[in-house]
């Protein structure tokens, strides 16, 4: 026993001294880099900071280090993706973060778009991190290459190439060239339907938006494929089918091929019809929120009738509409349909859930910083506090659209996070040209030199108040007026306008005969909306009035009147001597007459046009009469109606309407309208392709004189253009007629040769009215609107000499003008 503790107690003896070194080598053997961080230093930096690699670094000094952190470590900071090349290593017990930066990008260079713009492409590079003074990251560099290359494809160019080319720049930049070649967009060759019986391909093809080529094409793009545009052509051509009671109608497959040089697409569309199907039951359910009762009237679908997807869709509609007059403006209708295969008909529920009743915060106007936003609000329908109306949103967008300094309106409803019952309206306004500002100088036959200016603004420091001045200064004709009005000079929406003028002018139009007119006017006019889509106006306008007619110059109408007519004096004005200094024996007789006339005007106008400028939807009427009132000198009364429609004929294609009537006439002691008062026909704004002003009766000089009553018409059919220039111009094809005629007895007219004409010669008659055809073109610029058309007259008269009952009468022919224009017209 005593060996056995003694070899024992020597045994443990050994161990305890060996031990310690023993954990030592072990140690050693297994973490020989383990160490306490004491310092972290970063080398290599040059645009990042060190703080930056801080925060991404999971290491703090006194930290104890290992393999393991600092594998650790080296993937946390590569994740940041600023740098190409990491090393991390040990001096004593500090850290050493040594890095090589990635390149930043300095700039990019585009070459080769066409189809998409530059601000586009950089737009998308920067939302995947590419943009100037970033990191560049050579890997995300690819996959934009790869989504611009697809961006092309979905717009039918499956030959575009995208290539990046990065340049190295001094200090660690790079500049990236983007070269792109886009290539053609394959055509449409072939449209094929298989599997349609009921209807023929030319009559399903009809309602394609994409078409092969045809006449239209160059304009309407309409053959160049895009992945978009028949997605949409397949709803329509289902929709075609399920608004014609085929209500188990199928797309069964869809084949896009393309040529081996990648231009031409053949589509082929394989149906299955189905079978025509009746409504037998209809049904509401859900949460109705109103009775049933005042929600049937919305139910387009009845029983008995042949099923339509359309009717479905209006019926979910107009319950939406409906319910969001009462704050519903999220209501979701679901029309369910259950089909009976043997009897081929359709039980049609709506499930209707009007989810939360739902208030506007706040409405925001955004992209039109010179308009006060005061100026926006006015015009709303759609009130902050109040619960979301669509109709009231959808109105207010109208009424923004017609302000005519406004050249597009696009309205978003915004969920307020957190509050399921709060939205913002926000109204993305694009500015358009709130005037003109324009002047020149020229020379006339007619006018002599000429000097004019003018200036418009319908948006006059941002208040929406409108503002115009003209000044035209000639040798025969000065004009100086200016208008002034405030659209909203109370809350309730009465506008006043104030106008004044001055004028002088030694005949009507460049064809009139001489007849020396001074105007002195001042008028103001206060208008009040009876409804939301009609006013009425009244006004009262004061003219002090001179006309000088002579003998020599003037007609005989004219002369007439002005002696017959106001407080008329006359001067005898001797000729000048001739050549031979023989002094003639007739003397030049002036008649002129003064008077001061007030007239009261009265108007009313229905308005539903979707915009003041370019409208294609709704219409305009207005009526305008004005009576001289007790205490004016000469006496007169008129009347003016005017019509404008816009009717959609199909979804290119709009018919505009218009018409025109004026009416005036003496009254009292007056013996005729006044000739400043009477109407022209003929030329831009009434019938194109007869030269401005020169139809109706003419005077003694076989100068257009005018007449008491204009009838004018126009139908223009829309052509289609691009949507980015339908807010700036326009093209039609229009068919106008017009004349001005004279229903007063006291005005004499005579024929080219003076001889007597009839009293009723120049009275209304159809067969008197012109008309013609052509195509017109307008524009939007920056001084103003821009309008050219060629006309070509269809029964323009040729003159001539004609035997009447009373005799031969000589009359002149038509002066034609096929190609006129105007510029920079007052909008």
């Amino acid at each position: 026993m005593k060996h056995y503790f003694s070899g024992n107690f020597l045994c443990r003896s050994l161990l305890r001294a060996l031990i310690p070194l023993l954990l030592a080598g072990v140690v050693a053997a297994q973490s020989p880099d383990e160490f306490v961080v004491q310092d972290i230093r970063v080398e290599g930096l040059q645009r990042i900071s060190e703080g930056t690699v801080f925060n991404y670094l999971p290491v703090n000094i006194g930290d104890r280090m290992n393999r393991q952190r600092l594998q650790e470590a080296l993937r946390a900071v590569y994740a940041t993706e600023f740098f190409k090349d990491i090393e991390l290593r040990r001096e004593g017990d500090i850290l050493i973060i040594a890095v090589v930066e990635r390149p930043s990008i300095a700039d990019f260079t585009i070459d080769g778009n066409k189809d998409i713009k530059s601000e586009d492409l950089l737009e998308s590079l920067s939302k995947v991190g590419l943009r100037k003074g970033r990191i560049l990251n050579r890997s995300v560099l690819e996959d934009v290459e790869r989504s611009l290359t697809e961006e092309y494809f979905a717009r039918g160019k499956y030959a575009a190439a995208v290539e990046t080319e990065i340049e190295e720049l001094p200090d660690n930049k790079v500049e990236i060239n983007i070269q792109i070649t886009e290539g053609d967009r394959a055509r449409i060759r072939q449209i094929n339907i298989v599997g349609n019986t009921a209807f023929d391909d030319e009559e399903l093809l009809e309602v394609f938006e994409l078409r092969t080529p045809h006449w239209l094409s160059w304009m309407r793009q309409d053959d160049r494929y895009s992945k978009e545009a028949l997605q949409g052509d397949l709803e329509t051509l289902r929709s075609y089918y399920m608004d014609r009671g085929y209500a188990d109608f199928v797309m069964d497959s869809v084949q896009v091929a393309i040529s081996p040089d990648k231009q031409d697409i053949y589509i082929t569309l394989n149906i299955v019809e189905g079978e025509i199907y009746k409504v037998a039951d209809v049904k509401l359910a859900g949460e109705l929120i109103l009775p049933e009762a005042q929600l049937q009237p919305y139910v387009a679908v009845r029983p008995g009738q042949i099923f339509s997807q359309r009717l479905l869709t209006s019926t979910e509609e107009w319950i939406q509409l409906r319910l969001g007059e009462e704050g519903y403006a999220f209501t979701e209708v679901e029309p369910v349909t259950d089909l009976d295969k043997d009897s081929r008909e359709v039980d049609v529920t709506f499930y209707v859930d009007p989810k939360n009743r739902v208030y506007v915060r706040r409405i925001n106007f955004e992209g039109a910083d010179s308009v006060n936003d005061e100026v926006f609000r006015r015009e709303m329908r759609q009130f902050e506090g109040g619960f979301l109306s669509k109709n009231r949103v959808d109105r207010s967008k109208i009424r923004l659209q017609r302000l005519p300094y406004i050249e597009d309106v696009e309205v978003e409803t915004v969920p307020v996070p957190g509050t399921p019952d709060l939205v913002d309206v926000n109204f993305d306004i694009k500015e358009g040209l709130p005037g003109q500002f324009g002047g020149g100088i020229g020379y006339s036959d007619s006018q002599g030199v000429l000097l004019n200016g003018n200036f418009v603004h319908t948006n006059f420091m941002g208040t929406g108040n409108r503002v115009q001045v003209d000044a035209n200064f000639g040798e025969f004709r000065k004009i100086f007026a200016a208008s002034y009005t405030n659209p909203y000079i109370t809350q309730n929406e009465i506008s006043a306008t104030f106008s004044g003028a001055y004028r002088e002018s030694t005949q009507f139009t460049s064809e009139a005969s001489d007849l020396d007119t001074t105007t002195v006017s001042a008028g103001i006019t206060l208008g009040y909306p009876v409804t939301e889509y009609q006013r009425v106006s009244l006004g009262i306008n004061y003219q002090g009035v001179q006309l000088d007619a002579n003998t020599s110059t003037s007609s005989a109408q004219a002369l007439e009147w002005v002696i017959n007519n106001g407080d008329t004096s006359f001067t005898c004005v001797p000729l000048s001597c001739d050549d031979s200094g023989i002094t003639p024996t007739t003397n030049l007789i002036v008649a002129s007459t003064e008077f001061n006339n007030f007239e009261l005007a009265a108007g009313w106008s229905w308005d539903t046009r979707n915009r003041a400028l370019f409208a294609d939807r709704g219409w305009r009427h207005s009526l305008g009469a004005s009576i001289t009132i007790p205490g004016s000198e000469v006496e007169f009364a008129s009347f003016n109606y005017n019509y404008k429609q816009y009717l959609p004929l199909t979804r290119y294609f709009t018919v505009a309407l218009t018409g025109e009537v004026g009416y005036a006439k003496a009254i009292g002691d007056t013996t005729s309208v006044p000739p400043y008062k009477n109407y022209f026909a003929g030329g831009p704004n009434t019938v194109r392709g007869f030269r401005e002003d020169s139809l109706g009766p003419l005077d003694t000089r076989n100068n257009p004189y005018g007449g008491n009553l204009l009838i004018a018409g126009s139908a223009e059919l829309i052509l289609p253009i691009p949507r980015k220039w339908a807010a700036r111009s326009r093209f039609t094809l229009f068919y106008d007629t017009g004349n001005v005629f004279s229903t007063e007895d006291s005005i004499s007219w005579f024929d080219a040769a003076l001889n007597p004409l009839p009293a009723d010669f120049y009275e209304f008659d159809l067969d008197k009215l012109r008309s013609s055809v052509g195509i017109s073109a307008e524009w939007l610029a920056p001084l103003g609107l821009f309008k050219f058309s060629y006309g070509i007259p269809l029964n323009e008269s040729n003159g001539g000499v004609f035997n009447t009952v009373d005799g031969p009468i000589t009359i002149l022919e038509d002066e034609v003008e096929r190609f006129q224009f105007t510029i920079g017209g007052a909008f």
